[in-house]
Formats: structure tokens, C-alpha cells, sequence
């Protein structure tokens, strides 16, 4: 009888470099999803395509803000086909999602205000693929939160470290049992909810590593939101950008 093959995703990280994959690969890290911030996906998927290689899959994926910056609800898709641009309604990144063929997945449900409610997503189960069970950034009663909405909605959980910080990638994965050598495959087994455990690192490290990340919400939320705001023109990914034709236009929130 044959061992039985599984993966370890690490489900969502925000930075991709050397280090990123040295670190990923010595923590026993198959894939990496990453999904920058306000980066549009051509630019991510050529990113991910660079730091891939046969002992590490790394995937481009869009966590989309839906919502203008007072109501944001942040929504993770992989396996998108086509640029989807933030700060359009949720209904509208849903539709897309749908459309494209993407697994669209629940991250940090009801961390802050920049996530999912219980009622939203028992509300729109029928076309959510997983919920995030645990989070590196979020602290323990947010993840016991996440659980109770995966397991209210009957929807599979998924873990990520959520790595802004170098340091903190492949302090969590999901370790699917099945063999995952692309991103189609991923989508797949996302969308046919395929066997998984949620898994993380413990211990001093680990807690000091989701502290150092929570902490860099101050940075997120301060300095960087003014940049974005303020110093940096338009956002890549607005939806009036050129480089989306007009497309949303119906769907856009500004």
C-alpha cells in the first residue's frame, strides 16, 4: 500500500522574496499562496512565477477589498483568470469570483472592520469554498471565532500565516491530503473541499511572532494608509484605473 501524499499550504502571505522562500522551504512549506496588497494580478501572478520552482509552488491569488475604506470586507480568491479590482461592492467580487472559476475563500472572518461577518458568510455559504480557522496575525479569540463560523456555516476551515513580516512565514498551513503541483490543482481541491488538516507552529516563538504581526497593524493603519491616501495617486488596483477598461464601473464603490 502506498504512503498516503500531502501538502502543506501556507494559505496566504503578503511579501514574496528570497528570504520568503528560503524561509518556506526550511518550515517544510509546499506552496505559498500570495496575494499583495493592491497589486494588480499580472504583476503578481509574473512575481509568483519567478520564485517558483520544483520544490516550491507559489500561487498569485487577490484578497480584494470590497467597500469603500469605512466598510470593507476583504475576500480571498485564488485561481483568477483576470484582474478584479478592489473597492467594488461585495456582490460584485462575488459575481467575478463566480465567473472566473475561482475558489473564494473567507480570510480573518470578523477581525476588525475589515472582514466577513457570521452572517455573511452564512448568508452567501453556497458560494464560499472555506473559511480561515486560523490566522498568524490574529489573536486567540479571533481564531476561536473563525472556527465557530466555519463550523456554523458547514463550510471547511483553512489556515495561513498572514505573513506581512518575513519572520512569520510558515508558522501555519493546511495540509491537504492530496498531491497539489499547481495552481488548477489547488483550486480544485479548495472547491471540492478536499480532506485537510489546519496546522501551526506553538510555543514562545510562535506567540511572539503573532504579536510582532499584530503590532504591525499600528504601521498598516497609519503611516501606510496615509501613503496609500494621500501620497500615492490612484491605487493600482482602483477600479476607474485604466488598466480595467471600465469594466467595473457598475460594480465600484467610488
Amino acid at each position: 500500500m502506498s504512503a498516503t501524499t500531502t501538502t502543506r499550504v501556507d494559505m496566504h502571505v503578503k511579501i514574496l522574496d528570497e528570504r520568503v522562500v528560503s524561509r518556506a522551504k526550511a518550515r517544510g512549506i509546499d506552496v505559498l499562496v500570495y496575494a499583495p496588497h493592491f497589486v494588480r494580478l499580472p504583476d503578481a501572478r509574473a512575481r509568483a512565477a519567478r520564485f517558483s520552482d520544483d520544490d516550491l509552488l507559489v500561487v498569485p491569488a487577490r484578497e480584494v477589498f470590497t467597500g469603500s475604506w469605512r466598510d470593507r470586507k476583504h475576500v480571498l480568491a485564488v485561481g483568477l483568470s483576470e484582474p478584479v479590482p478592489d473597492f467594488i461592492t461585495l456582490d460584485g467580487a462575488f459575481a467575478e469570483f463566480d465567473r472566473q472559476g475561482a475558489a473564494t475563500l473567507v480570510p480573518h472572518p470578523e477581525f476588525l472592520t475589515v472582514s466577513l461577518t457570521a452572517e455573511d458568510v452564512v448568508a452567501r455559504r453556497d458560494d464560499i469554498d472555506a473559511v480561515e480557522t486560523y490566522n498568524t496575525k490574529a489573536l486567540p479569540r479571533g481564531n476561536r471565532r473563525g472556527r465557530d463560523i466555519a463550523r456554523e456555516a458547514g463550510l471547511p476551515g483553512f489556515a495561513s500565516s498572514y505573513a506581512h513580516l518575513r519572520g512569520t512565514v510558515g508558522e501555519a498551513w493546511t495540509e491537504f491530503d492530496r498531491d497539489i503541483d499547481s495552481e488548477a490543482d489547488l483550486v480544485a481541491a479548495l472547491r471540492e473541499g478536499a480532506d485537510r488538516r489546519v496546522v501551526r507552529r506553538t510555543g514562545v516563538s510562535h506567540a511572539f511572532r503573532g504579536a510582532v504581526e499584530f503590532a504591525h497593524l499600528g504601521y498598516e493603519n497609519s503611516w501606510g494608509k496615509v501613503d496609500r491616501l494621500l501620497l500615492s495617486g490612484m491605487e493600482p488596483t482602483h477600479p476607474s484605473h485604466i488598466a480595467y477598461d471600465g469594466r467595473f464601473d457598475d460594480v465600484s464603490v467610488y
